[in-house]
């Protein structure tokens, strides 16, 4: 099988005005890229690599590969993370992961929670908007977290997000609307424990991993406990990991089967394909809610990056090589292949 990997490599932040520092955040870098090249080499021999730049058409149009692996993240506009799968579409090339709408809405937070919300899945309470208005707070209760609208890799999200009064509300939106020409997502806080979920497969073979905790306590002192830009990119590093997650998460039978139908039925509802990470909170009732969904999830392959999918992987028994090349296989199954 001729299988192709399109991505989007992290590069150098040009000298464009208005851009923020972490525009790249969402794509991947080399070693990453890399490193998924030689897994799906381990299973189908040589890979085409195409970029998601303005040249991809024209290499998937004449390269026509039996299949692609997706991993492209997209750079400009709400629906970047959708262009790929389109030209994909287009041209009848079969691809893995989520159809263009799907990426769509899991990129746009506030869409993809009125989806949950209209099929009944808990998710926080939010609001999205452009300014400052009072009646927000009528809306909500505080502490909230503000984010931006269409961001992944916890972009826009820092240490000082949650909010606590009307003064730091108002100024976390204009930040959000200065920094990143987009609406802001405001969500009340829910103050209980995290966890990830990886899930692979579709219909009936569709399978959660080991569920991933997230363990604040290990953060340093005065650090707010999200996993914010600082905490996933400043404060972790390969060198200097934080002893962040854990894996299985120790979780009693009940909660774990509440977090995985929560899962389950949040990635039905939208109508994810072939693999996902889920991201849960409990509320301060110990209920948990969908924070969102992250239909093309990060994979880095180094055990002391503190990635969330291969370490649910790792735990469930599963190579990186088999993780990825899993991947596909639920890819060709879909398709009929």
């Amino acid at each position: 099988m001729k299988i192709a990997l399109t991505y989007n490599l992290k590069k150098e932040l040009p000298k464009t005005e208005g851009l923020p520092p972490d525009f790249y955040a969402e794509c991947d870098d080399i070693e990453t890229i890399e490193n998924v090249r030689d897994a799906l080499c381990a299973r189908h021999g040589d890979v085409l690599m195409i970029e998601a730049d303005e040249d991809a058409f024209e290499k998937l149009r004449k390269a026509r590969p039996d299949m692609v692996f997706n991993m492209a993240e997209g750079i400009w506009g709400e629906s970047r993370e959708s262009q790929l799968p389109a030209i994909m579409d287009m041209l009848r090339i079969p691809y893995t992961g989520s159809s263009p709408l799907t990426l769509g809405l899991c990129l746009n937070k506030g869409r993809a929670k009125q989806v949950l919300a209209w099929h009944g899945i808990a998710t926080p309470r939010f609001v999205v908007t452009d300014v400052y208005t009072a009646d927000i707070a009528e809306s909500l209760s505080f502490p909230m977290i503000v984010k931006p609208l269409f961001e992944g890799s916890s972009k826009g999200v820092k240490n000082d997000s949650i909010v606590h009064d009307e003064e730091a509300l108002r100024d976390r939106i204009e930040r959000v609307r200065g920094e990143y020409s987009q609406s802001a997502l405001i969500e009340e806080f829910l103050p209980g424990r995290e966890f990830t979920v990886a899930l692979l497969g579709n219909g009936k073979d569709l399978r959660t991993l080991p569920i991933v905790e997230i363990n604040y306590s290990s953060l340093p002192e005065g650090i707010n406990p999200i996993y914010s830009y600082e905490a996933k990119w400043v404060l972790d590093t390969p060198s200097a990991p934080l002893d962040i997650f854990s894996c299985p998460a120790k979780v009693d039978a009940p909660l774990k089967k509440a977090v995985d139908e929560l899962s389950l039925a949040a990635y039905r509802a939208l109508d994810v394909k072939d693999w996902c990470r889920i991201d849960i909170r409990l509320d301060s009732n110990g209920r948990p809610g969908v924070i969102e969904l992250n239909p093309l999830p990060g994979i880095l392959m180094d055990p002391n990056c503190n990635s969330c999918f291969p370490k649910a992987a790792r735990s469930a028994g599963m190579t990186f090589t088999e993780l990825v090349n899993s991947v596909v296989d639920a890819a060709r199954k879909r398709y009929r292949l």
